[in-house]
């Protein structure tokens, strides 16, 4: 069965950074495009950002634009999420997923879903 297990979460300051992971199993893993979700207690499930099938394009949602940067290793069925400068705001469950079209932001257009690594910052 597929799995995508997230890793690298955990508890830093403001300003810091952190290297989110998520390694993926029971798929073909370059026919999907990876996406970043989080989601804070009481808030809806906010895209964060997505991964092309090849890793050459990626796009982001405007709250971490400039900051997040999203990377994949094809051979290692990972996908990987840099966060830097990040801000209190950005305590979430990080979720990673796995989906078939390009250029979806909504979270019922992934297919897949990790169980999420939770990240919390402090100010």
């Amino acid at each position: 069965q597929v799995q995508l297990v997230e890793s690298g979460g955990g508890l830093v300051q403001a300003g810091g950074s952190l290297r989110l992971s998520c390694a993926a199993s029971g798929l073909t893993f370059s026919s999907y495009v990876m996406g970043w979700f989080r989601q804070a207690p009481g808030k809806e499930r906010e895209f964060v950002g997505a991964i092309s099938w090849s890793g050459t394009s990626t796009y982001y949602g405007d709250s971490v634009k400039g900051r997040f940067t999203i990377s994949r290793d094809n051979a290692k069925n990972t996908v990987y999420l840099q966060m830097n400068s990040l801000k209190p705001e950005d305590t979430a469950l990080y979720y990673c997923a796995a989906g078939t079209d390009w250029g979806q932001r909504l979270a019922g257009a992934y297919e897949y879903w990790g169980q999420g690594t939770q990240v919390t910052v402090s100010s």
